[in-house]
């Protein structure tokens, strides 16, 4: 069960834009330009089959990696491609670094696993209700009118309130402001992203601060503020920057990914005509989706001495750029890559990265996913997007639409419990 997937992501359909040529690809890719964004898949097909592996001059000069076995062999090889050395080019304006993202291992390890075990499938199970509850208290918000912003509405304010509630016990008269600075701090030609990140590092102190007068409650929180690193207490800044990754990691990333399949239900109604048919068949499209419409679409390794990408010299120190997104529709890899098949029988994504530092957050996103998904297409019929509606993208390493306008079948409200 397969559907054609060309230019329903919000990419043009047939080549890059005008000014994505051979030239452009081979020697001034811009990871940050609006013309990629506009054309971000077509352009990376392109770099695939013209110049997988490039070194760009913008920003100082980097390399741009983009074919699936070269993007999971410098993932994976972290003593060779190390995050310690700067994950954004240009630099990001946030000072700490998160942790355990910027560090490599064995040090790494250790975070890992002091924040691991609060998000595995058995851990996340007991939070289902409550999710659930919520998706369908912010869908009572519009489903009368027939019409919303999925982003403003839905996608953006689901995964900070079941973040900031559930995961960390934030107050919640808080959650909308902190969620707006963590989605504008990582923004990196945002002009607020500096001011931003200072009023999020606020606001993290002043949790942090907060949870240290209160009785344990025996969540991540606690096992952060109690962590000993390598045999000694952690730090306040280690502390800062742990708790930092896990608001940054999961907001617009899990925003994004709702945003992008929603646009594609929007294009593809026979995707979601489907799933109402066969809804068991929902957790395995959400893998293909992800793998599809991922949010997360590239991210920077620093090389560790002089070495090589596909006879290509790399040397010490100089930046690498790999695309998750490139990588995740690599006809090597994947047969009919632009396709949504729901009969895929391999689906080696790389939607949550791989190696060392894939994400900590995968079985939350996947819960929140599988259940917005399941009470979207179960309370939202005839779904489109709005007449002249114009769907834009922000130039970040993330993938979110800034506004998805639909109009649907207008519904009842059910209630917070559905």
């Amino acid at each position: 069960m397969s559907y054609d997937s060309t230019a329903v992501s919000g990419e043009r359909a047939g080549p890059a834009g005008e000014s994505i040529d051979d030239d452009w690809c081979r020697n001034h890719f811009d990871h940050l330009s609006q013309e990629l964004v506009d054309n971000l898949y077509p352009a990376l097909t392109r770099m695939r089959s013209l110049c997988p592996v490039t070194r760009s001059n913008q920003y100082g000069g980097y390399w741009v990696v983009t074919k699936y076995d070269d993007v999971l062999r410098v993932a994976q090889e972290w003593e060779t491609f190390s995050s310690a050395f700067g994950l954004t080019v240009p630099p990001s304006p946030i000072a700490t670094r998160n942790l355990p993202v910027e560090i490599d291992p064995p040090l790494q390890r250790e975070f890992k696993r002091l924040i691991n075990a609060y998000f595995t499938p058995k851990a996340v199970r007991p939070w289902e209700p409550r999710t659930r509850a919520l998706v369908n208290r912010l869908i009572d918000g519009f489903v009368e009118r027939g019409e919303c912003d999925l982003m403003a509405e839905f996608a953006r304010p689901y995964p900070a309130l079941s973040f900031f509630d559930v995961a960390i016990g934030a107050p919640a008269d808080q959650i909308e402001r902190v969620a707006y600075l963590a989605s504008k701090s990582g923004a990196p030609k945002d002009p607020d992203a500096a001011a931003c990140w200072r009023g999020l590092s606020e606001w993290i102190n002043g949790f942090l601060e907060q949870r240290r007068c209160e009785p344990p409650r025996g969540d991540v929180v606690d096992a952060i503020l109690s962590a000993e690193i390598q045999g000694r207490p952690i730090t306040h800044e280690e502390i800062i920057g742990t708790v930092q990754l896990l608001i940054l990691g999961g907001l617009e990333t899990t925003a994004g990914a709702l945003g992008q399949i929603m646009l594609r239900f929007c294009r593809q109604p026979e995707i979601p005509a489907a799933l109402r048919e066969n809804p068991d068949l929902l957790p395995q499209a959400v893998e293909e989706l992800l793998r599809l419409d991922g949010p997360f679409v590239q991210i920077t390794r620093t090389a560790m001495h002089d070495t090589e990408i596909d006879g290509h010299q790399i040397k010490q120190g100089e930046k690498v750029i790999i695309y998750w997104a490139s990588a995740n529709r690599d006809e090597g890899e994947f047969p009919a890559s632009d396709e949504f098949d729901l009969d895929r029988k391999i689906n080696r994504h790389m939607a949550f990265g791989v190696g060392p530092h894939r994400c900590v957050g995968s079985n939350l996103a996947r819960m929140n996913l599988r259940i917005a998904l399941d009470e979207l297409l179960r309370r939202l019929h005839d779904l489109r997007l709005r007449d002249g509606a114009e769907i834009h993208f922000h130039p970040t390493v993330n993938r979110a639409p800034v506004t998805v306008p639909v109009t649907f079948t207008p519904g009842p409200r059910v209630g917070a419990d559905g």
